[in-house]
């Protein structure tokens, strides 16, 4: 049985993407890291989905759904960097934004959906999203006020989903652009 993740993209992210006109497009990579500065896919597996969250004034919005396919490098990742000076994924240059220059990045090949800006989840589910760690425990969203997000440490990081949160933010993504 395959499970699901969220994962954080920064307003620098976001505003890359936005800047490079990736939105409507697929995303065909994202980028898994050791260090802080890149979400560490760790518990992703292939088939597993992961959606791309932003937070905006207190919105959270579901970016993207992407369906892990391997963690591998392969051809399309282009040649290894000889020096440190070199891009260590040339061939998704396009999507370097998603962390391919992140310290210690991975690339993890997906089949995403089209990147959006114009999915919120509404404030009535955001505060009954629920997620669960590897012995069963749960949790929700702390600083959830009036269905606005206060703070987004506790989504920060590459979290697992229960099976009902990721049913209700597969519904959000499943339904057709306005």
């Amino acid at each position: 049985m395959s499970d699901a993740f969220t994962v954080l993209w920064t307003h620098d992210t976001c505003r890359a993407l936005r800047k490079e006109g990736r939105t409507g497009e697929r995303p065909p990579v994202a980028f898994s890291g050791v260090h802080s500065s890149l979400p560490a896919w760790s518990g992703a597996r292939a088939g597993d989905e992961v959606y791309a969250l932003h937070v905006n004034r207190g919105v959270v919005f579901v970016v993207s759904r992407m369906r892990v396919i391997d963690r591998e490098r392969r051809d399309c990742c282009g040649t290894a960097p000889a020096t440190w000076q070199d891009p260590a994924f040339s061939g998704h240059g396009d999507w370097s934004m998603l962390g391919a220059n992140g310290c210690g990045a991975a690339a993890v090949h997906v089949d995403a959906t089209p990147v959006r800006f114009d999915m919120p989840i509404p404030g009535d589910l955001l505060a009954g999203l629920t997620w669960r760690n590897r012995r069963g425990q749960t949790r929700g969203l702390k600083y959830v006020m009036d269905g606005r997000l206060e703070r987004s440490i506790s989504l920060q990081g590459f979290y697992r989903l229960t099976s009902e949160s990721a049913g209700e933010l597969a519904k959000i993504v499943d339904t057709p652009a306005p």
